[in-house]
């Protein structure tokens, strides 16, 4: 297959060019960079053909994918600053990517006949209770700026792409950019206690095993919505810190306090980012391991620790 991954120079992107490379498939990557300006890890990622593409600029996505004629496109793009999104000068650039960008490129999509995955966010959904969000539900209700604009592009991929997978994640890490991990890791080795927030309920997803359960879906045709975090429970973010310093070897403190108590976020967190993700076993997709396994993992390939069972 002919692939197009938007974002590579993220976290997803990064891993999602390596895994569909891997398996033979003709992968170009695209960011707005004028070259990949990712890790230089000496992956596919680095040495796959690369394309400068502003998904913000019609023309220049339309023209992009129609020279390609991919048979699909994987859409790892997005404006991720979640607070940043909040700040009035910030708000049209995040809208011009999340909405506008994502709406160029189903409209390419459409043109060509390709399939297109868009990676949304939970933050679509409201955050409140305790059970878990189905995929399919439509009880939409995003408590900020940067899960309004995620609704809005997959409302722009449903209406505009024949063939769509819609798959929503949630606290994500990998090897290329900035994430919670690397954050706790530093902070644990500055101070000797840090407050971590134990309402906000969720599952880890780690880029690398998230990669092959795209690069599986794209292979079929088992089109949707999609919830695909690793496995392992549901558990907070105090409780995910805590297991990243005891696989670290890191004796910080860790204080467990509420979202109110936190305060120091501009934008509204969902306390639910609960995601069912029965859904891919019903599809006959393989779910992703346990969070606790991918984390030692994680902190082995960023060179941490050897890694520790989970």
């Amino acid at each position: 297959m002919r692939i197009l991954v938007t974002g590579v120079a993220g976290q997803l992107g990064h891993d999602v060019v390596n895994e569909l490379a891997s398996r033979g498939h003709e992968v170009t990557g695209s960011d707005i960079f004028e070259q990949y300006n990712g890790v230089q890890d000496g992956s596919f990622a680095v040495t796959a053909p690369y394309v400068r593409m502003d998904i913000t600029d019609r023309e220049a996505v339309s023209s992009v994918i129609a020279g390609l004629c991919p048979d699909a496109v994987v859409h790892c793009a997005a404006w991720t600053a979640v607070d940043a999104a909040e700040d009035d000068e910030n708000f049209l650039k995040v809208y011009r990517i999340n909405v506008s960008g994502t709406r160029h490129i189903a409209e390419a999509c459409a043109a060509c006949g390709a399939k297109m995955m868009y990676i949304s966010t939970d933050y679509v959904f409201s955050g409140q209770g305790i059970v878990p969000w189905d995929p399919d539900c439509k009880d939409y209700a995003p408590l900020c700026r940067y899960g309004e604009t995620k609704l809005l592009g997959e409302f722009a991929v449903s209406s505009l792409v024949e063939k769509f997978f819609i798959v929503r994640i949630a606290w994500v890490f990998g090897l290329n950019g900035k994430n919670f991990i690397k954050t706790m890791l530093n902070v644990g080795r500055k101070y000797p206690e840090v407050r971590v927030v134990n309402d906000q309920i969720g599952t880890p997803t780690y880029t690398l095993d998230l990669s092959v359960l795209l690069a599986d879906m794209v292979e079929s045709d088992r089109y949707g919505y999609y919830h695909a975090t690793n496995e392992g429970g549901y558990i907070s973010w105090y409780e995910f810190t805590k297991e990243i310093y005891r696989q670290a070897g890191l004796e910080t403190r860790v204080l467990p306090v509420t979202t109110e108590a936190y305060g120091l976020s501009r934008a509204a967190r969902p306390r639910n980012s609960r995601l069912d993700k029965s859904k891919l076993t019903d599809a006959g997709f393989r779910r992703l391991p346990d969070w606790k396994d991918a984390l030692s993992r994680y902190l082995a390939e960023i060179g941490e620790v050897p890694g520790l069972p989970g």
